[in-house]
């Protein structure tokens, strides 16, 4: 998985439960947070924000098929769930005047074009993708399967997102358009759901056309991202799963208590944002989030202030941590391995899913700026500050061409070889990559923030609103929708 779940280190957990909460922020309603006035210079920050990490999907995706790379500037191979924030990202440079509509649907249609002409078929090589789903890692020229990477039911997931969305944004009469809307639909009804529900255990997360490996044990189990796949395999009108798959899913959930916050706990923070960056979950509950009072917007916010007060607290005495310097997600790292800083033993990893929950620490010092950014709508008024807070602090280390660096850790401040960035003296190591499953989220979830844009889109897709009501969610926007 791309996503790999590590677990914690037994005796770090142990110092973050022991440590007492900060002073708990009041939760939000499940209603749209209160307009504010902008702080001097916010509007102006997030509007260049958006532009730079607008124009890393713009500007590194190859036009003619529209695959866009995992991460820039090596750009190894594509990441078809890149592509998905893709999809999204075009529509939004239309509405902010960045492109025009046609230069974004002749982009939008190559690449709805290449993923439904790309050769499908269990062999090993020479195809993209199988049963409707596809590769996780594509080569960026041919499209063909990268090297024995997986076929991915996430990352088909967070494509297929994008395709909808497409379809749904491009509404109008033309045949450009039209075609638009066929190829998307059509891309949605060839995956076929039930061949990765193999047992009563979950959706499993990924297989290889190797007799060897074949399904992996993976499992779609817990609280997480998949919300949106379980959403979409539930709609499918020619290859659906159950009511049954969801409370499923439900039923192995983890509810717990960090920093003074209950929710439905996940240590990372992109499981709480993907499926957020295209449904609106405000205000509409499925029959978990009915008993405990609370939507799973309201969820994200609370798991979002949990980790600013973890970092605050800073239960393991990481550098630079505090109220504006915070965000554990899945990232990059500078190296795997330990290393003695101030007579103390550090462990650090390279890409990994960092993250804070209930006896599950991932921390080596490492911040991912997408973890607030990607949480914007949830708390604009820690995350915004800490975006802005971050470029003024760190500068043109963090922040460049594309916006944010994926990632930096102020701790390790003093030279040593690494596996990706480089260590400024006295500062910190930076990353020299942008990620696209990291912009995605910062580039989407802030325009949700300013104008709803793309929640407001998918609410017009039926299979988004099928999937929503086949799994019991009413109320909110959803209500007089659901049969």
């Amino acid at each position: 998985m791309h996503r790999t779940l590590l677990l914690a280190v037994a005796l770090t957990a142990v110092a973050l439960i022991a440590c007492g909460p900060p002073q708990v922020l009041a939760p939000a309603t499940s209603a749209a947070p209160a307009a504010q006035v902008p702080a001097k210079g916010e509007a102006a920050f997030l509007d260049d924000l958006q532009r730079r990490t607008f124009d890393f999907f713009w500007e590194t995706a190859e036009p003619a098929n529209g695959l866009v790379p995992d991460r820039w500037p090596s750009r190894p191979f594509s990441s078809i769930a890149a592509v998905g924030f893709a999809l999204t990202a075009y529509p939004v440079g239309v509405e902010r005047g960045w492109v025009d509509r046609e230069q974004a649907r002749v982009r939008v249609l190559a690449t709805l074009r290449f993923f439904w002409n790309a050769p499908q078929g269990p062999e090993a090589t020479g195809v993209s993708g199988h049963r409707g789903f596809f590769y996780h890692f594509l080569h960026m020229g041919s499209g063909l399967r990268y090297e024995t990477t997986e076929l991915s039911t996430i990352d088909t997931t967070l494509l297929l997102a994008g395709v909808l969305f497409a379809g749904a944004y491009f509404d109008g009469p033309d045949a450009a358009e039209q075609e638009i809307r066929e190829l998307a639909d059509a891309l949605y009804r060839r995956v076929d759901w039930p061949y990765f529900d193999t047992d009563e255990s979950g959706i499993t997360m990924g297989w290889h056309p190797e007799p060897d490996r074949a399904f992996g044990p993976g499992r779609w189990r817990g609280y997480d991202e998949s919300i949106i796949l379980h959403l979409l395999a539930l709609a499918s009108p020619t290859h659906p799963l159950g009511r049954g798959v969801w409370d499923r899913y439900a039923s192995t959930y983890d509810w717990g208590e960090l920093y003074g916050q209950e929710h439905l706990t996940f240590a990372p923070l992109f499981g709480h944002q993907y499926s957020h960056v295209w449904i609106d979950f405000r205000g509409i509950r499925d029959d978990y989030m009915r008993a405990k009072g609370i939507d799973y917007f309201e969820n994200s916010r609370r798991a979002t202030l949990a980790q600013r007060f973890y970092a605050v607290a800073n239960p393991d005495g990481w550098r630079g941590y505090g109220a504006h310097v915070w965000g554990l997600t899945a990232c990059d790292g500078p190296f795997g391995g330990t290393l003695e800083i101030e007579g103390r033993l550090r462990r650090f990893h390279t890409y990994w899913a960092r993250g804070v929950a209930p006896g599950d620490v991932r921390d080596d010092g490492t911040v991912a700026p997408t973890a607030a950014g990607g949480s914007v709508p949830f708390a604009p008024e820690v995350t915004i500050p800490a975006l802005m807070a971050m470029r003024e602090r760190y500068g043109d280390h963090l922040y460049g061409q594309y916006g944010f660096l994926d990632s930096f850790n102020p701790t390790l401040s003093s030279p040593v070889e690494t596996r990706h960035g480089a260590v400024v003296p006295g500062v910190g190591w930076f990353d020299d990559e942008y990620l696209g499953i990291d912009q995605g989220p910062i580039l989407l979830m802030i325009e949700n923030h300013r104008g709803g844009l793309v929640w407001e889109v998918m609410k017009r897709s039926p299979h988004v609103v099928r999937g929503l009501c086949l799994a019991g969610f009413r109320g909110g926007w959803l209500e007089g929708r659901c049969s």
